[in-house]
């Protein structure tokens, strides 16, 4: 294993009942396995929200370079949507 850096943390009673209950069980060697994997839970999470993040912006810049819209304002926009609504309760 890497070297290791001791740290205290602060956990609300609930949280620290889960990280006990979780080493009771025999899922987990100790505490600091729990939070070890709860840190490369939150990394994963984290580089996934970023992809995300950035297939989102690459989609709006595609959007902006193709061009005007169809509609001209959001009035417009919400004009046909009720059209459309309406279509559709027929």
């Amino acid at each position: 294993m890497a070297s290791v850096e001791k740290l205290s943390i602060a956990l609300t009673h609930e949280m620290a009942d889960e990280v006990r209950t979780a080493v009771k069980s025999g899922d987990y060697a100790s505490s600091s396995e729990v939070i070890r994997e709860a840190l490369r839970d939150w990394r994963r999470k984290r580089a996934l929200q970023d992809q995300e993040i950035k297939e989102l912006r690459g989609l709006w810049h595609e959007g902006l370079e193709s061009g005007k819209g169809r509609y001209g304002s959001m009035e417009e926009i919400k004009q046909a949507s009720r059209r459309r609504l309406a279509e559709n309760d027929q």
